[in-house]
């Protein structure tokens, strides 16, 4: 009896699937979120098993005008000042979901917003909660991923290092380009926007 032969990956999902490192844990985040932020890159996020690997973040410091936190805490962004390794939900613009991941020490008030995936995981039920087909246009956005992977205010100050989430480190150091953020009118010149280099999968092509 011939063997059942399982459906190749498509070629521009297949290369990052296969590559999974080991669990990040709440201490990776407890540095400053400079050093974060760039390490993200090219490591693995998944929300109930769905996900892909990071291309593209961005950087946020409680000194920075653009932060959530910099008027001080409120009960909205009270989680960016608790300890570092929990996602930070929010409602960006009344419509979509935008989740970052707080760094640094308690009190610091500093998160890395996630902007955008290369599908790896789960791709089929990606495409029926986007209702679009294209692996590129998914997770290109921060409001895209967060509907593709199904993440809402549910998720807001739950542990990175546990169920549903699991944050694979990455396993090769990649080509890491930076520049200006994105949606932003303060601090929108500081170049703490940080991306794969040639990647199909980023929100908007960095600046060459």
């Amino acid at each position: 009896m011939p063997r059942s032969r399982v459906p190749a990956a498509p070629a521009e999902l297949a290369p990052a699937a296969s590559r999974l490192g080991p669990l990040l844990t709440r201490r990776f985040f407890a540095r400053s979120v400079h050093a974060v932020a760039p390490e993200l890159i090219g490591a693995t996020l998944l929300y109930g098993g769905v996900g892909g690997v990071i291309v593209e973040v961005e950087a946020y410091h409680h000194t920075d005008p653009a932060a959530h936190s910099y008027g001080g805490e409120t009960p909205r962004n009270a989680v960016m000042f608790g300890p570092p390794g929990y996602a930070y939900v929010y409602r960006s613009y009344g419509i979509h979901w935008c989740v970052n991941f707080v760094c640094e020490a308690e009190g610091s008030a500093s998160a890395v917003l996630i902007r955008a995936l290369e599908p790896t995981h789960g791709v089929d039920a990606m495409r029926k909660r986007r209702g679009l087909d294209d692996p590129r246009t998914l997770c290109s956005g921060p409001g895209k991923l967060t509907q593709a992977l199904g993440i809402t205010i549910a998720a807001n100050a739950l542990p990175l290092d546990a169920a549903p989430f699991a944050i694979h480190r990455r396993t090769t150091t990649p080509d890491i380009v930076t520049g200006p953020r994105i949606g932003i009118t303060k601090a929108a010149d500081y170049p703490w926007r940080f991306g794969l280099r040639g990647s199909k999968f980023v929100s908007k092509p960095f600046p060459r």
